[in-house]
């Protein structure tokens, strides 16, 4: 079975999103894989590099609390600054 590209765009389409901002905001405030890290070890959170690779490339189907916990502290931001949930344009409601 072939797809083209207009049949997997429009399924993309049809599919809730959740985006992970975690690459904008540690380039709003310059840190690193490795700063994060360090970071979250010092406030005894520790973060495994790999875990925020995985999140900084949006390459992850879950997120723990802790782990939003850990983030949230050491980037000084919230939850709604790190993931976004953007709605499937098919379940949005009509007036």
């Amino acid at each position: 079975m072939f797809f083209t590209l207009k049949d997997i765009i429009a399924s993309w389409r049809r599919i809730s999103l959740i985006k992970v901002h975690l690459s904008r905001l540690m380039g709003e405030q310059r840190l690193k894989i490795a700063d994060i890290e360090r970071l979250t070890k010092k406030h005894g959170k520790g973060l495994h590099r790999n875990g925020i690779t995985k999140l900084y490339n949006e390459q992850t189907d879950g997120i723990k609390f802790e782990t939003l916990d850990a983030l949230c502290t050491v980037l000084n931001c919230s939850v709604a600054d790190i993931i976004e949930f953007i709605p499937d344009d098919n379940n949005e409601k009509t007036p």
